[in-house]
Protein backbone atom coordinates (compact mmCIF):
# COMPACT_ATOMS: atom_id res chain seq x y z
CA UNK A 1 0.00 0.00 0.00
CA UNK A 2 1.62 3.09 -1.23
CA UNK A 3 2.03 6.57 0.94
CA UNK A 4 0.51 4.01 3.99
CA UNK A 5 0.80 1.55 6.11
CA UNK A 6 -0.60 -1.72 7.30
CA UNK A 7 -0.43 -3.20 11.02
CA UNK A 8 -1.34 -6.68 12.28
CA UNK A 9 -1.50 -6.95 16.25
CA UNK A 10 -1.96 -10.30 17.70
CA UNK A 11 -3.22 -10.58 21.27
CA UNK A 12 -5.58 -12.93 23.57
CA UNK A 13 -9.29 -12.01 24.20
CA UNK A 14 -9.53 -9.60 27.05
CA UNK A 15 -6.31 -7.47 26.65
CA UNK A 16 -7.57 -4.56 24.24
CA UNK A 17 -5.85 -5.20 21.40
CA UNK A 18 -8.97 -5.18 19.35
CA UNK A 19 -9.70 -2.00 21.30
CA UNK A 20 -5.86 -0.62 20.73
CA UNK A 21 -6.62 -1.54 16.87
CA UNK A 22 -9.83 0.34 16.92
CA UNK A 23 -8.94 3.62 18.69
CA UNK A 24 -5.36 3.80 16.70
CA UNK A 25 -8.10 4.37 13.80
CA UNK A 26 -9.77 6.62 15.55
CA UNK A 27 -7.13 8.81 16.77
CA UNK A 28 -5.70 8.48 12.93
CA UNK A 29 -8.92 9.63 11.41
CA UNK A 30 -9.12 12.45 13.75
CA UNK A 31 -5.43 13.52 12.58
CA UNK A 32 -7.23 13.64 8.13
CA UNK A 33 -5.65 10.36 7.65
CA UNK A 34 -7.48 7.56 5.69
CA UNK A 35 -8.26 4.67 8.41
CA UNK A 36 -9.18 0.68 8.71
CA UNK A 37 -9.15 -0.69 12.01
CA UNK A 38 -10.68 -4.08 12.23
CA UNK A 39 -10.52 -7.44 14.21
CA UNK A 40 -10.07 -10.93 12.62
CA UNK A 41 -13.30 -12.84 14.05
CA UNK A 42 -12.86 -15.73 15.74
CA UNK A 43 -13.57 -17.40 18.98
CA UNK A 44 -14.42 -14.67 21.04
CA UNK A 45 -13.40 -16.31 24.60
CA UNK A 46 -11.43 -14.74 26.86
CA UNK A 47 -7.69 -15.80 26.18
CA UNK A 48 -8.06 -17.22 22.73
CA UNK A 49 -5.39 -15.77 20.52
CA UNK A 50 -6.85 -12.74 18.15
CA UNK A 51 -5.57 -10.44 15.80
CA UNK A 52 -6.55 -6.98 14.57
CA UNK A 53 -5.77 -5.34 11.77
CA UNK A 54 -5.14 -1.37 10.83
CA UNK A 55 -4.69 0.53 7.58
CA UNK A 56 -3.26 3.99 7.74
CA UNK A 57 -2.87 5.80 4.64
CA UNK A 58 -2.62 9.72 3.35
CA UNK A 59 -4.73 8.30 0.27
CA UNK A 60 -7.51 6.67 -0.07
CA UNK A 61 -8.15 2.99 0.80
CA UNK A 62 -9.31 0.88 -1.88
CA UNK A 63 -8.38 -2.83 -0.11
CA UNK A 64 -10.36 -4.44 2.25
CA UNK A 65 -8.94 -7.53 3.23
CA UNK A 66 -7.13 -9.10 5.82
CA UNK A 67 -3.49 -8.02 6.24
CA UNK A 68 -0.90 -10.50 5.19
CA UNK A 69 2.12 -8.57 4.61
CA UNK A 70 1.93 -5.68 7.29
CA UNK A 71 4.50 -3.07 7.70
CA UNK A 72 4.40 -3.09 11.17
CA UNK A 73 3.21 -6.34 14.13
CA UNK A 74 2.20 -5.61 17.72
CA UNK A 75 2.16 -8.53 20.28
CA UNK A 76 0.19 -7.55 23.07
CA UNK A 77 1.01 -11.03 24.67
CA UNK A 78 4.44 -12.60 24.26
CA UNK A 79 3.40 -16.27 25.33
CA UNK A 80 2.37 -15.87 21.38
CA UNK A 81 5.54 -16.10 20.27
CA UNK A 82 5.43 -19.96 21.34
CA UNK A 83 2.14 -20.68 18.86
CA UNK A 84 1.57 -18.13 16.44
CA UNK A 85 3.87 -17.33 13.83
CA UNK A 86 3.93 -13.76 14.37
CA UNK A 87 5.90 -12.00 11.48
CA UNK A 88 4.10 -14.05 8.67
CA UNK A 89 4.65 -11.83 5.75
CA UNK A 90 6.09 -9.23 8.44
CA UNK A 91 8.09 -7.05 5.97
CA UNK A 92 12.09 -7.26 6.57
CA UNK A 93 12.13 -3.38 6.64
CA UNK A 94 8.97 -3.19 8.76
CA UNK A 95 9.15 -3.46 12.59
CA UNK A 96 8.13 -5.30 15.24
CA UNK A 97 6.95 -4.62 18.71
CA UNK A 98 6.53 -7.40 22.04
CA UNK A 99 4.77 -6.87 24.87
CA UNK A 100 7.59 -8.04 27.42
CA UNK A 101 9.82 -7.44 30.12
CA UNK A 102 12.63 -9.17 28.32
CA UNK A 103 15.27 -7.59 25.99
CA UNK A 104 15.50 -7.39 22.16
CA UNK A 105 17.95 -10.35 22.42
CA UNK A 106 16.19 -12.70 24.84
CA UNK A 107 13.11 -12.15 22.27
CA UNK A 108 15.04 -12.75 18.79
CA UNK A 109 15.66 -16.14 19.19
CA UNK A 110 11.63 -16.99 19.13
CA UNK A 111 11.14 -14.89 16.12
CA UNK A 112 11.54 -17.41 13.32
CA UNK A 113 15.11 -15.88 11.96
CA UNK A 114 13.11 -12.30 11.48
CA UNK A 115 16.16 -9.39 11.04
CA UNK A 116 14.26 -6.70 10.89
CA UNK A 117 13.73 -3.77 13.25
CA UNK A 118 12.30 -5.46 17.04
CA UNK A 119 11.32 -3.23 20.25
CA UNK A 120 10.51 -4.18 23.56
CA UNK A 121 8.16 -2.69 25.44
CA UNK A 122 6.97 -3.71 29.44
CA UNK A 123 3.50 -3.09 29.19
CA UNK A 124 2.73 -4.71 32.18
CA UNK A 125 4.74 -2.94 34.44
CA UNK A 126 3.87 0.84 32.58
CA UNK A 127 -0.03 0.17 33.26
CA UNK A 128 0.59 -1.30 37.02
CA UNK A 129 2.51 1.88 37.63
CA UNK A 130 0.72 4.05 35.92
CA UNK A 131 -3.46 2.66 36.36
CA UNK A 132 -2.32 0.43 39.13
CA UNK A 133 -3.65 -2.76 37.28
CA UNK A 134 -2.75 -4.89 34.01
CA UNK A 135 -4.25 -3.60 30.79
CA UNK A 136 -2.04 -3.54 28.18
CA UNK A 137 -3.17 -1.54 25.77
CA UNK A 138 -2.64 1.93 26.08
CA UNK A 139 0.73 0.95 26.70
CA UNK A 140 1.09 -0.53 23.37
CA UNK A 141 -0.43 1.66 21.33
CA UNK A 142 1.48 4.38 22.11
CA UNK A 143 4.46 1.71 21.06
CA UNK A 144 2.62 1.72 17.77
CA UNK A 145 2.36 5.20 17.38
CA UNK A 146 6.16 5.80 18.35
CA UNK A 147 7.53 3.09 16.16
CA UNK A 148 5.33 3.73 12.83
CA UNK A 149 5.22 7.42 13.15
CA UNK A 150 1.97 7.69 11.91
CA UNK A 151 0.79 11.17 13.27
CA UNK A 152 3.06 13.20 14.86
CA UNK A 153 2.99 12.54 18.86
CA UNK A 154 1.70 15.93 20.20
CA UNK A 155 -1.54 15.04 17.74
CA UNK A 156 -1.59 11.78 19.44
CA UNK A 157 -1.17 12.77 23.04
CA UNK A 158 -4.02 15.91 22.28
CA UNK A 159 -6.43 13.17 20.56
CA UNK A 160 -5.86 10.63 23.03
CA UNK A 161 -6.66 12.97 25.98
CA UNK A 162 -9.94 14.19 24.15
CA UNK A 163 -10.96 10.61 23.45
CA UNK A 164 -9.86 9.79 27.59
CA UNK A 165 -11.83 12.14 28.64
CA UNK A 166 -15.29 11.34 26.72
CA UNK A 167 -14.97 7.96 27.56
CA UNK A 168 -13.83 8.58 32.04
CA UNK A 169 -15.81 11.80 32.07
CA UNK A 170 -16.34 11.07 35.96
CA UNK A 171 -12.97 9.47 36.27
CA UNK A 172 -10.25 11.75 35.77
CA UNK A 173 -8.09 9.26 37.89
CA UNK A 174 -8.57 7.08 34.75
CA UNK A 175 -7.27 9.67 32.59
CA UNK A 176 -5.09 10.63 34.11
CA UNK A 177 -3.54 7.00 34.61
CA UNK A 178 -3.70 6.73 30.80
CA UNK A 179 -2.13 9.69 30.01
CA UNK A 180 0.71 8.52 32.13
CA UNK A 181 0.89 5.41 30.56
CA UNK A 182 1.10 5.96 26.85
CA UNK A 183 4.00 9.03 28.44
CA UNK A 184 6.02 6.50 30.38
CA UNK A 185 6.16 4.08 27.15
CA UNK A 186 7.22 6.97 24.52
CA UNK A 187 9.98 7.33 27.06
CA UNK A 188 10.92 4.07 27.81
CA UNK A 189 11.25 4.03 23.38
CA UNK A 190 13.08 7.40 22.63
CA UNK A 191 16.42 5.56 23.02
CA UNK A 192 16.10 2.55 20.94
CA UNK A 193 13.73 5.09 18.25
CA UNK A 194 17.10 7.43 18.08
CA UNK A 195 18.21 7.35 14.10
CA UNK A 196 15.39 4.93 13.37
CA UNK A 197 13.40 6.17 10.20
CA UNK A 198 9.73 5.92 11.24
CA UNK A 199 7.69 3.04 9.05
CA UNK A 200 5.34 6.04 7.63
CA UNK A 201 8.33 8.29 6.27
CA UNK A 202 9.35 5.28 4.46
CA UNK A 203 5.95 4.18 3.22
Amino acid sequence: MKNGIEIRWHGRGGQGAKTAALLLADVAFKTGANVQGFPEYGPERMGAPITAYNRISRDVIRVHSNIYTPDLVVVVDETLLESVDVTAGLKENGALIVNTAKTVEEIRPHLKGYKGNVYTVDGRKISVEALGKYFPNSPMLAAAVAVSGVMDWDSFIHEMRASYMHKFAKKPEVIDGNMKALSMTYDALKDALKGQRKLMETA
